[in-house]
């Protein structure tokens, strides 16, 4: 929805921190080809209609017209004098992809209302003005969120879906006219004003910092698209939301300032495949600032050092924006990159098309085993705020689980949540698990994530705002048995019979590598038929369900790996699958491979110092497709494949600094200080518990009992399909827990312990 005109707005001036990788401009190919995504994009619903836009016009100018009135209020009621009154002004702004021209029919809008310095926060924003919009029959479920980490209000005004933030400045009287892109904004400004205005300016910076404002637009909503319909469209599930892929679009803008969405699409691929996480994305170089807030800085913050996936914001004070992505979900976006890699390739060559790119990623297909996470309330709106709250913590569970099973156990969240309309208020989210690949199993293997699970249980039932009613319950579900109301229309679907791009290389790469395959011992078959039929990699080892094999912690797992503490048994909590045979597992039919993701990430220890002055470091070299295309010539002719590669790598090469990562560090990416303050004391809790009587130096036995078999009727969840992981045998309830009540019933898991003082340390 960009504007005509608004190209070359620099003057010729080099935006970004190197110079470009190449300035060759459109061939007859990128055209054609652009025209077809624009098309592609159309009839994807992606645009809204003109009466839309025009309605949204209305609501934020009737929003400002409400902040306007509001501040007037209370500035009468705080007894300035009539002039003071007069001047009182209110201003609102908009940022995210409504600022950015990428928002789509249905979206909600990111607006900021910026107040004066005797309007406060706690008692006029989230009280009087909360209380004039009570009052207003337009707007409609309003939803305040004083306590989050950016306050937040959020309704609908006439239909519209509005996220306001408030800023107050230090300002008697708020200018009509204000910039607030200038530093000197923040200037005595509180930390949830300028977390709130970060938003604003960052966007804002986003479109001075590219050439064409058009072409980012149409990448953008592309590669958003793209993100969502490949599960990776999530920043609160630890992937990235709209500014994440915002400043990525924007950094393959700046590297190719002349190119069209067709090459623009095809680079970001190939760019952010070869990129050397966890070096830093950076629109332009990182600036220290006047007023002392604390910027992105590796050097200087050690808490800097652990992010697997910097994306820096380009406003002061520069951030990285991308803190929730974990080790397992950089793993998948970084598969996803090299699998748009090598679609735009085929593509050049008539091999694939758009809708190639955009297959959905059949998440419920991909693994063989998943948590369920099954989140219930009382009524729609206690829902609404439990939900709220489970959906922010899944992060914290995906990363105790990769901490306590060293990363052997991989979790792949699903970004979306389901709804079973059979049960009132209810809500469920799921998670993938799959074992790291190219790691040897040995036989009877097992993860064992009970407590892992009770850990994040207990931790989330210390939300503030709990009531009677809320409960969350965490099961382990098998492929064959995941509900049917995730699928659409509530019906299960046959083997696909339509042929998708994984499904293809999944077939060519398991027939070139048979051979070697069946040699090292890593894929057992139970039959061609099943093997013919499944596209899916996971789905290719022994399913036999009279001889299955078992996901639990092994008994070397106490071996310390140089570079790594000591990993408490306790800290494991029961995955275990009847018939769960992990020899190999393997993700998109095998062509994803662990050789995808840099040394750095395999192994955590290596991480990245930023080099700040080296941020300016040229990277100019030309560049061209791989393959020839077919009717058009090479971007530019001087240039090739192996030299753009070069200058990518130039791009992305920066040092390293060796670093033990296993200490308390993934605690640290807790955005919430109380919070981990209180996680600490659960697992003090925990370690305190009747668990250190049992004795000493036998290893935990775990048996798995169905729940059709043994679970009492008065469970809540009876389900045959799960394995819920509640030892509720296992520790007391926890003396600090007030808000939730532990429900007491018969578990569906029993565990034989004859030893335990091995795992009741704390895992650190």
């Amino acid at each position: 929805m960009g504007s005509p005109g608004l190209m070359n707005r620099n003057n010729g001036q080099r935006l970004g921190i190197t110079e470009p990788i190449s300035l060759g401009g459109p061939t007859e190919y990128d055209v054609i080809k652009t025209r077809e995504l624009e098309k592609y994009l159309q009839d994807a619903g992606l645009y809204e209609n003109q009466e839309e836009a025009v309605s949204r016009e209305e609501v934020l100018g009737r929003l400002d017209q409400i902040v306007k009135i509001w501040v007037k209020t209370i500035s009468r009621s705080r007894g300035l004098n009539d002039q003071l009154v007069q001047e009182a002004n209110a201003k609102i702004f908009t940022f995210g992809s409504y600022r950015l021209g990428v928002h789509g029919p249905g979206a909600d809008i990111d607006t900021l209302c910026v107040g004066p310095r005797h309007a406060t926060r706690e008692d006029d924003f989230f009280g009087e003005l909360y209380r004039m919009l009570c009052e207003m029959p337009e707007v409609t479920e309003l939803h305040p969120v004083p306590d989050a980490h950016v306050p937040v209000m959020k309704f609908k005004f006439s239909g519209v879906s509005i996220d306001l933030l408030y800023a107050k400045l230090s300002l008697w009287v708020i200018p009509e006219d204000l910039d607030i892109s200038q530093d000197s904004i923040l200037q005595n400004a509180d930390e949830q004003t300028v977390r709130s205005l970060n938003g604003c300016r960052v966007t804002d910076q986003i479109l001075r910092l590219v050439p064409n404002i058009q072409n980012f637009r149409t990448t953008l909503r592309c590669m958003r698209l793209w993100a969502k319909c490949r599960g990776v469209y999530s920043n609160v599930s630890g992937f990235l939301g709209g500014i994440n892929w915002a400043l990525l679009v924007a950094r393959i803008c700046q590297l190719y300032p002349n190119a069209l969405p067709n090459m623009l699409v095809s680079r970001f691929f190939r760019v952010y495949t070869q990129w050397r996480w966890p070096n830093p994305v950076m629109l332009c170089a990182i600036e220290e600032g006047s007023l002392g807030l604390q910027v992105w800085d590796p050097r200087r913050n050690p808490k800097d050092r652990f992010h697997l996936m910097p994306i820096i914001t380009p406003a002061y004070p520069c951030m990285n924006s991308s803190y929730n992505v974990s080790s397992s979900t950089l793993r998948i976006m970084s598969e996803e990159f090299q699998r748009g890699s090598d679609i735009c390739e085929a593509m050049e060559t008539s091999k694939a098309d758009w809708d190639t790119l955009f297959e959905p990623y059949p998440f419920f297909e991909a693994y063989k085993n998943y948590l369920q996470i099954d989140v219930t309330a009382a009524n729609a709106d206690d829902l609404r705020k439990w939900k709220g709250w489970v959906e922010s913590r899944l992060r914290q569970l995906t990363l105790k689980i990769e901490r306590h099973t060293y990363n052997m156990l991989q979790c792949h969240p699903h970004p979306g949540d389901f709804s079973d309309r059979s049960r009132a208020f209810h809500c469920c989210y799921f998670m993938g698990l799959q074992r790291k690949q190219g790691v040897p199993v040995n036989e009877g293997e097992q993860f064992d994530i009970r407590l892992t699970v009770e850990e994040f249980k207990h931790n989330v039932n210390m939300y503030s705002l709990w009531k009677l009613g809320m409960e969350i319950r965490v099961s382990h579900v098998k492929r064959r048995n995941i509900p049917n109301f995730v699928f659409p229309g509530g019906i299960r679907p046959s083997r696909p019979s339509k042929v998708t791009w994984d499904s293809r290389r999944s077939l060519e790469l398991k027939v070139s590598g048979r051979a070697q395959d069946s040699g090292e011992g890593k894929t057992v078959s139970n039959g061609s038929d099943n093997e013919r039929k499944r596209e899916r990699v996971d789905d290719s080892f022994e399913t036999n369900l009279g001889n299955a094999k078992r996901l639990a912690v092994p008994p070397s797992i106490g071996e310390v790996h140089e570079g790594s503490p000591p990993l408490s048994t306790l800290n494991s909590s029961s995955i275990k699958g009847d018939d769960v045979d992990i020899h190999r597992l393997e993700e998109s039919g095998g062509e994803k491979s662990e050789n995808n993701i840099p040394d750095s990430l395999r192994n955590v220890k290596n991480l990245v110092e930023v080099s700040f002055q080296n941020v300016e470091a040229n990277g100019s070299v030309g560049c061209n497709p791989h393959n020839k295309i077919q009717a058009a010539a090479t971007v530019d002719a001087t240039s090739s494949g192996e030299a753009e590669k070069l200058a990518i790598e130039k791009i992305t090469s920066g040092p390293y600094l060796s670093h033990q990562p296993y200490s308390e560090e993934l605690d640290e990416l807790e955005d919430d200080l109380e919070y981990r303050d209180q996680d600490k004391g659960i697992r003090g809790n925990i370690k305190g518990g009747p668990v250190e009587s049992s004795s000493a130096n036998a290893a935990v036995a775990v048996q798995v009992t169905s729940s059709n078999g043994s679970a009492s009727s008065s469970d809540v969840y009876s389900n045959g399909n799960l394995e819920e992981l509640e030892p509720t045998e296992l520790v007391a309830p926890l003396s600090n827990v007030t808000h939730a009540p532990v429900i007491q019933s018969k578990p569906l898991i029993r565990m034989s312990f004859t030893s335990l003082p091995k795992a009741t340390g704390k895992t650190s």
